[in-house]
C-alpha cells in the first residue's frame, strides 16, 4: 500500500500542476478545476494535522486558497506544485496556531480547587445562616408565611391552605415581615 502512495501523490501534483499552468495561461475552467481539487487536497492535508479542529480546517482552506491565488505570479513552473502548497498551508497554519496560543495564554484555567469556589460555597452557607437567624427573631405568623411563599415558592393560596391563614393574612405576614427584616438589615449594617 505504502507503494502506492507516491503514486497517488505523483499523479495528484501531475494534474494539479496542469490545470494550474493552463489557468495560469488564462485557461478559468482549468483554473476552477484547480481550485475545487486544490480545496479537497488542501483539507486532507491540514485534517491530519489539526485532528478535532474542522472549523479551522475549513478557514484555513481558504484563507491558503486565497494567499495561493494572490501569490500565484511567485509559483516557479518547474519546481513541485505541491511542495509550494504544502509551505503556503504550513505558514497559514503556523499563524493560526500561534494566534491560538496567544489567546488561550490570556485565559487562565479555572480549577474547581480554586479559593474563589470555596468562597462562593462559604458565603452561600454564611448567607442561609445570617438569613435563618433573622427569619428566627420573626414571629411566626410573619416567619411562616416568608418562608412558604418567598424561600419555598409556594403559592399564597397553598400556604394559606398548609397553615390554615387566610389568603390576606399570608400577605400582610409576608409584607408585614418583610418591612420588619428591612428595618433589622438596616439597624445592623449602620
Amino acid at each position: 500500500m505504502t507503494s502506492g502512495s507516491p503514486m497517488a501523490k505523483s499523479d495528484a501534483e501531475t494534474v494539479l500542476h496542469e490545470l494550474f499552468v493552463r489557468g495560469l495561461d488564462g485557461d478559468a475552467q482549468a483554473y476552477r478545476a484547480f481550485l475545487q481539487k486544490l480545496s479537497a487536497h488542501l483539507r486532507a492535508f491540514l485534517a491530519r494535522r489539526l485532528f478535532g479542529w474542522p472549523d479551522e480546517v475549513e478557514d484555513l482552506v481558504q484563507e491558503c486558497l486565497l494567499a495561493m491565488h494572490n501569490q500565484r505570479h511567485t509559483y516557479q513552473s518547474d519546481q513541485p506544485l505541491t511542495a509550494w502548497v504544502h509551505a503556503i498551508a504550513r505558514y497559514k497554519m503556523i499563524d493560526l496556531l500561534r494566534s491560538k496560543s496567544a489567546r488561550e495564554a490570556l485565559n487562565d484555567p479555572l480549577d474547581d480547587e480554586l479559593a474563589v469556589f470555596a468562597d462562593s460555597a462559604t458565603e452561600a452557607s454564611d448567607a442561609r445562616r445570617d438569613l435563618a437567624g433573622l427569619l428566627d427573631t420573626l414571629p411566626d405568623r410573619h416567619r411562616v408565611p416568608i418562608v412558604h411563599v418567598k424561600l419555598e415558592g409556594l403559592s399564597v393560596a397553598e400556604t394559606a391552605r398548609l397553615t390554615g391563614m387566610s389568603e390576606s393574612a399570608v400577605k400582610v405576614g409576608i409584607h408585614r415581615g418583610l418591612k420588619a427584616l428591612a428595618l433589622k438589615i438596616g439597624k445592623t449594617s449602620s
